[in-house]
């Protein structure tokens, strides 16, 4: 072989790496676009479904207490001086965040049990962030 022959095999194999290199970056970008246009909808979607539960919860938490509510309701409506219902009904109602209505079930629980410090202690406290709500 001549050495013209040798810079010309040299040459074509110069150029056929790279062509090879070129397919090669060509075929990597292209499945690493695929790849993301894939998987930027599924991360999309799972940051949406995650934040949908958590309002669902909340939603699921006040229809309960509502359901609670109106349980322990229906109870004192028969039995007025029911200490459970009126305890539990009082219990719905501050974790309704309703202090007005919590006030009813414990006024009459003071007066069913006029003993009960604890009682007393939340009355004053109920009536006084009444008082500043008004």
């Amino acid at each position: 072989m001549t050495s013209a022959e040798r810079e010309y095999m040299q040459s074509r194999q110069r150029n056929l790496k790279r062509k090879q290199k070129l397919v090669a970056l060509i075929g990597a970008i292209g499945f690493g676009g695929s790849t993301l246009f894939t998987l930027a909808p599924v991360f999309k979607n799972a940051l949406q479904q995650q934040n949908q539960p958590q309002t669902a919860e909340v939603e699921s938490i006040e229809v309960q207490l509502k359901a609670e509510e109106k349980a322990y309701t229906i109870v004192l409506q028969r039995e007025p001086d029911n200490l459970t219902a009126l305890e539990g009904l009082l219990n719905v109602r501050l974790k309704m965040n309703d202090s007005k209505g919590a006030i009813e079930p414990l006024e009459k629980l003071l007066e069913l049990s006029p003993e009960r410090e604890d009682y007393k202690a939340l009355f004053e406290e109920l009536k006084s962030a009444s008082d500043l709500q008004q």
